[in-house]
């Protein structure tokens, strides 16, 4: 038997959390550990190889023999103190022995071995929660992310294993005591940035460092979503810069890349900061970029569809800051969602998304100017007209589908100067005035839902009243989300194009307006009343004058209508 097997000999230490498709029956981490102690028992001339091959095999017996001793022992207070004290021995001596025999591997081989089967033993804790604080008070998450930058990147990644293990996010929630002195230690000892150093000095064409970056992520993810605050800080510790070049690496689409893209649109969920760092980092074209190649071609798989709709949400969420709008501009993202639109590829329905979020509201002012410029009226009206039946495939719902169409044409009925709202209202007057009637079509569609909304939960109110019930703001809100469900803002938009073209000066557009209304029982009061609640609840999030000054331009063109 030769050293190369002796070394592969591995105790069993338990189940470990598996990516789709591992086969947990032959560890390939175990493999490589045994590779890369040959290699160095090969390089080292100094000792005699049948001695290390001796002494490794009495040791991996010893160790198989207190494994088997170990299965009975149970987990209290003393065992992990216990642990953590022979974890800290073990890692001190490796590192003593690395300092003092740095060209003779066979010196300090054996340590590295007890190491690994310590950090092993130590999974263990993660059934306990509880006991986290032990973690802290005896040094052990200081000692765990020194090991993250260990020169065996075996020893690197078993730390990740037991992080990821220690942070998921069931137990965390088990013991929430627990888990706030964990994740401070951690973020206290700079965890994120150390993550990152470590994924960038592992070759992911080997299958259990592949393994290693995608644990590594889920810690991330796991304390992102305890403590959705760390966000901000992760970002800056050189997550963010990774993401980026992990997701516009030419290599294969693999589950890496997959996660990738969850977690960085994670990082940039309502996320300002995140959203400003990602700009500045030329993040807007590497989205476009990653996103252009489903112009023409749909995704292939499940998992790849899965990762374009995460790389849409991000470019949704960097476009609520106004500066990456004008990123987008400048990197042709208008002319690519307007392509995508064209192509009628499974892209569109989040290319749609995209335009609405780029468009609206004044900054979106030279994203609508634009939008015109680069024919998209000739793309976005005949989605007005009619949903397609592949959108509806797709999954996107009809309310989805028509939401962000009337939002885009409403943004630029308020933003478009000169000839290109000319061009703009001119599309309402095409064949006798075809679209105003789906204006209406719709209006009263979705004018009918919300009623009887409000009709239903009048109702709920007065048997509230009667049974002597609060109407408290937690009621009141839940009320207004289904009145949202029913299609409340999507009326708001019809109503608001409805008041916009009635004000263009077209008399042909105001008149056709009014005529539909009296022809189906219709109400230019009801319409007021509509764009009045739209006008209280407008520019949430923007400045008070904005507010103001917004508020009263609606009104005035109520006066009008």
């Amino acid at each position: 038997m030769d050293v190369g097997e002796l070394l592969n000999y591995q105790p069993d230490r338990g189940a470990k959390r598996l990516r789709a498709g591992d086969d947990d029956d032959d560890d390939p981490r175990n493999k490589k550990a045994g590779r890369e102690l040959a290699r160095h028992l090969e390089g080292d001339d100094s000792e005699d190889p049948s001695s290390d091959r001796k002494r490794i095999l009495e040791k991996l017996m010893d160790d198989d023999e207190d494994a088997d001793d170990q299965e009975g022992e149970p987990v209290d207070e003393s065992s992990v103190k216990k642990m953590i004290l022979t974890f800290e021995k073990r890692s001190y001596k490796n590192q003593e022995l690395r300092i003092k025999f740095p060209d003779t591997p066979g010196r300090f081989m054996e340590t590295e071995l007890d190491l690994n089967d310590i950090i092993q033993e130590m999974h263990v804790i993660a059934t306990m929660p509880d006991l986290y604080h032990l973690l802290v008070e005896l040094n052990a998450v200081h000692s765990l992310l020194g090991l993250l930058s260990h020169e065996n990147t075996d020893i690197a990644i078993a730390v990740v294993d037991l992080l990821q293990e220690l942070t998921d996010i069931d137990t965390l929630h088990e013991s929430e005591e627990g888990a706030e002195v964990l994740i401070d230690s951690l973020l206290e000892g700079q965890v994120v940035a150390l993550l990152v150093q470590n994924m960038e000095r592992l070759d992911e064409q080997v299958k259990e460092e592949a393994d290693g970056v995608y644990n590594t992520l889920a810690i991330i993810e796991n304390m992102a979503e305890f403590r959705p605050g760390l966000c901000t800080e992760a970002a800056q510790q050189g997550l963010m810069q990774w993401l980026l070049k992990r997701i516009k690496a030419k290599i294969p689409f693999d589950a890496n890349k997959l996660y990738c893209s969850e977690v960085l649109a994670i990082l940039l969920q309502n996320n300002d900061s995140t959203r400003e760092l990602l700009g500045e980092l030329d993040g807007i074209d590497v989205l476009l970029q990653q996103l252009s190649v489903f112009k023409r071609h749909n995704p292939a798989t499940a998992e790849e569809q899965e990762m374009m709709e995460n790389l849409f949400d991000a470019m949704c969420s960097c476009l609520m800051l106004a500066a990456n709008r004008d990123r987008f501009l400048r990197g042709e993202g208008l002319q690519l969602m307007n392509l995508m639109l064209r192509e009628k590829k499974m892209s569109r329905t989040s290319a749609l998304r995209v335009l609405d979020h780029g468009m609206i509201g004044p900054e979106g002012s030279d994203n609508c100017h634009k939008f015109v410029d680069i024919l998209g009226l000739r793309t976005i009206f005949p989605l007005f007209m009619k949903t397609p039946k592949k959108m509806r495939k797709a999954g996107a719902a009809d309310k989805e589908h028509e939401e962000h169409v009337c939002s885009i044409i409403s943004s630029c009925l308020r933003n478009l100067k000169a000839q290109q709202r000319t061009r703009l209202l001119s599309k309402f007057t095409e064949n006798d005035c075809e679209k105003v009637d789906r204006l209406m079509e719709l209006h009263f569609k979705y004018l009918e839902a919300v009623q009887l909304a409000d009709k239903r939960i009048e109702g709920e109110k007065h048997d509230m009243v009667k049974r002597g019930e609060i109407l408290d703001d937690v009621m009141e809100d839940e009320f207004y989300l289904r009145r949202l469900d029913a299609g409340l803002f999507v009326l708001q938009l019809l109503c608001y194009i409805m008041v916009e073209i009635s004000n263009s000066g077209i008399s042909q557009l105001q008149q056709r307006v009014h005529q539909i209304l009296n022809l189906r029982g219709g109400s230019v009061k009801v319409v007021r009343h509509i764009m009045r609640e739209y006008a209280e609840n407008i520019g949430d999030g923007k400045s008070e004058e904005f507010k103001e000054s917004e508020q009263k331009r609606i009104m005035d063109l109520l006066e009008n209508f």
